[in-house]
């Protein structure tokens, strides 16, 4: 009978359906390594609202020399299987490229394609430790090849952790920011988790993601949905929404 006077929960709906960065392909990477373990957490997601998976296999030229191609092939397999499984739920190619001299050479060559998705999206990392001396060279040539460059998981980077100038100096370069979700919850370190937090209050955060590699992730970042700070970054404009 008193059920009348219970304070109301406003907590947000959560409204995301596509997740932008995870390493769902087997033998690319240092994600999955079968599609068996692939499936199980395709279906996982499916399970907690998602429509749409964009796949970013790692592109690191002196480590995971993988091509578009490889990926591609990779996407359609997997795909099939999925379909099999009768799951609601689509895998997208997409790529987390490394930012070295390779890729800064790749983006001044208009031939070169890439996999982008979205309004041309491409997702890229840098080193954790040191800013790569060309990286504002990097975002220049990318924006001018109407690319829109996305820097995946900001928050891990530790010379943005001393300086938070630089975020707000890549910003106003026109780099977005793909936060990923298990931040919220402390996974990688009490000092990505503050980053993450701080880069959510600026208003910083323009997509979020999993950064699926395997079980242990994904059974991470299903606590990780319940954290305030998850649902704070939920009512920014994400292009989450838009993909």
């Amino acid at each position: 009978m008193f059920n009348f006077f219970k304070k109301k929960s406003t907590k947000p709906v959560d409204r995301l359906r596509t997740d932008v960065h995870s390493h769902l392909l087997p033998n690319l990477d240092d994600g999955v390594e079968s599609y068996e373990e692939a499936l199980k957490i395709v279906k996982g997601f499916s399970e907690l609202g998602y429509q749409k998976l964009i796949t970013t296999p790692h592109i690191m030229s002196d480590f995971y020399n993988n091509s578009e191609d490889d990926i591609k092939l990779k996407i359609i397999e997997l795909n099939s299987l999925i379909n099999q499984q009768g799951l609601n739920i689509e895998v997208v190619p997409g790529a987390e490229y490394y930012l070295d001299e390779k890729l800064l050479e790749n983006i001044r060559d208009n031939n070169k394609e890439f996999l982008t998705f979205g309004d041309n999206y491409l997702l890229f990392e840098t080193s954790f430790m040191n800013e790569p001396f060309y990286l504002k060279e990097f975002v220049f040539e990318a924006k001018s090849r109407g690319i829109n460059p996305i820097m995946a998981h900001p928050e891990r980077y530790t010379y943005i952790h001393g300086n938070f100038d630089i975020a707000t100096d890549l910003m106003d370069r026109g780099v977005l920011f793909q936060i990923n979700i298990n931040s919220f919850v402390g996974y990688y370190s009490k000092e990505v988790k503050k980053t993450a937090e701080k880069l959510v209050d600026a208003g910083y955060v323009h997509l979020l993601g999993s950064d699926c590699h395997n079980m242990k992730h994904f059974n991470v970042l299903q606590k990780s949905r319940t954290e305030k700070y998850y649902y704070k970054a939920l009512q920014l404009p994400l292009i989450n929404y838009t993909l």
